[in-house]
């Protein structure tokens, strides 16, 4: 959430931000007025406050000088100055969360390197790490390959749950795990994150906090539940809001957590898109990178945890290319995000595998995470930053397809041979 007092006195500059963002500024009219309306009632009542104290001393006055009957007269216009008060401070209330509410619905302001854009079409290119293989067969997509080994069923899973689930199998299920663990030990071991195993459900106030709710909740699976439960779109609500309403010692940032879950999304927005195999799934596993840093080294941070992520795909040998979102691509509430692309050959091009994002105080302060300093510093917001290391299925479609050999088996990549009990190709699995 922007602050207020921020959005107050820099209007020309957010609504630059905005107008970048290709968001509507009409909001900022009305927070204009919204702010008038509140500054014109703070003054009202302060003038009846300082009414009702001249009164109160009179009544003492008049009491003294034996004139009771005036002196009730005086009590009775404070009174009514009282009740006066108590209608403009629910005035001001009323104002205040219509203002609030208006600024949870607000973007946050892109960093001023972020290319200005409308769509992905505009995102910059910074980097490409590894070149595509070249192949002297006819390349199949993860689907075909999957099907054919026996290790992935797209129709079965059809069946039992609907369109946009899989179900893994074998030597397929083992990959998947397999990365899990291989992503959760160099995040943890070389770049070290404290691993964390948070719930699979989150409140309402968690979804708030990190901007999904109430902008997309349509994205989201919400349980049929007096409790308002959400299952997660990502590990990043639950460990970002693991210190909400807390204040933090600034000798302890930053912190850098990683965490497995599965992720589940509604893809209300997708219909019709990536329809085939597991790109687009409602249900898909991921290893998640969050940071808590000092905001003087959030743009530190974003590098390193952005370099940890792709470190992941070079441990692979996986080609992939690294883009800065455009101000028309980025996130709600991202101040900056990195997107690494993994090569899919069946596609002949890349693929998001991974979005590495800062997102400045944005989140800390709609969640209340705050840090103070040491001589009794007064509290600051956290910055926070999260991101995917890796996209588990994405992974597992990657390297199905970019190892693939020309009967249908699939080369392990030496890194994960000790999490595969040694195993050095997928070949045709027949059970289940």
């Amino acid at each position: 959430m922007l602050d207020l007092h921020f959005v107050r006195e820099n209007l020309d500059l957010v609504r630059e931000a905005f107008k970048k963002r290709h968001f509507e500024t009409d909001a900022l009219e009305t927070f204009v007025e919204l702010d008038k309306r509140r500054r014109e009632v703070i003054g009202e009542s302060d003038e009846i406050n300082h009414q009702r104290n001249v009164s109160s001393k009179e009544i003492g006055t008049l009491m003294q000088a034996g004139k009771p009957d005036e002196a009730e007269e005086k009590k009775s216009h404070v009174a009514d100055l009282k009740q006066k008060q108590r209608d403009l401070e629910r005035q001001r209330n009323d104002v205040e969360a219509k203002m609030n509410e208006l600024l949870a619905g607000l973007p946050n302001i892109p960093a001023d390197d972020v290319p200005e854009g409308v769509d992905e079409s505009d995102n910059k290119e910074v980097k490409v790490w590894g070149a595509p293989r070249e192949f002297d067969f006819d390349v199949k997509d993860h689907v075909d390959l999957g099907e054919n080994l026996g290790i992935l069923d797209m129709e079965r899973a059809s069946k039992i749950v609907g369109s946009r689930f899989a179900i893994l199998n074998g030597v397929g299920a083992r990959l998947e795990r397999a990365l899990v663990n291989f992503m959760l030990d160099v995040h943890t071991r070389t770049h070290g994150y404290k691993e964390t195993l948070p719930p699979f459900i989150v409140n309402a106030d968690s979804m708030f906090g990190t901007g999904n709710l109430p902008k997309f909740e349509a994205d989201l699976f919400k349980l049929v539940d007096d409790r308002e439960f959400y299952l997660i779109p990502t590990a990043e609500v639950l460990v970002t809001n693991y210190y909400a309403d807390e204040i933090l010692d600034a000798k302890d940032l930053p912190m850098c957590f990683a965490a497995y879950t599965p992720c589940f999304r509604s893809e209300a927005g997708s219909y019709g898109r990536d329809t085939r195999g597991l790109i687009r799934q409602h249900q898909f596993e991921k290893v998640e990178m969050v940071k808590y840093s000092l905001p003087e080294n959030s743009v530190e941070e974003h590098e390193k945890l952005t370099a940890n992520a792709e470190t992941i795909l070079e441990m692979l040998e996986l080609p992939y290319r690294k883009v800065i979102l455009s101000t028309g691509d980025l996130g709600f509430g991202s101040h900056k995000t990195y997107d690494l692309e993994v090569w899919l050959p069946s596609q002949n091009t890349y693929r998001e595998i991974s979005s590495c994002s800062n997102f400045g105080d944005f989140q800390a302060r709609r969640m209340k995470l705050r840090f103070k300093r040491a001589g009794g510093a007064k509290p600051e917001f956290v910055h926070t930053l999260n991101g995917s290391g890796l996209a588990v299925g994405r992974t597992w479609i990657a390297i199905l397809e970019n190892y693939q050999q020309a009967d249908g088996s699939i080369l392990i990549p030496e890194v994960l041979r000790p999490f595969m009990n040694g195993l050095e190709k997928i070949e045709k699995y027949e059970n289940l």
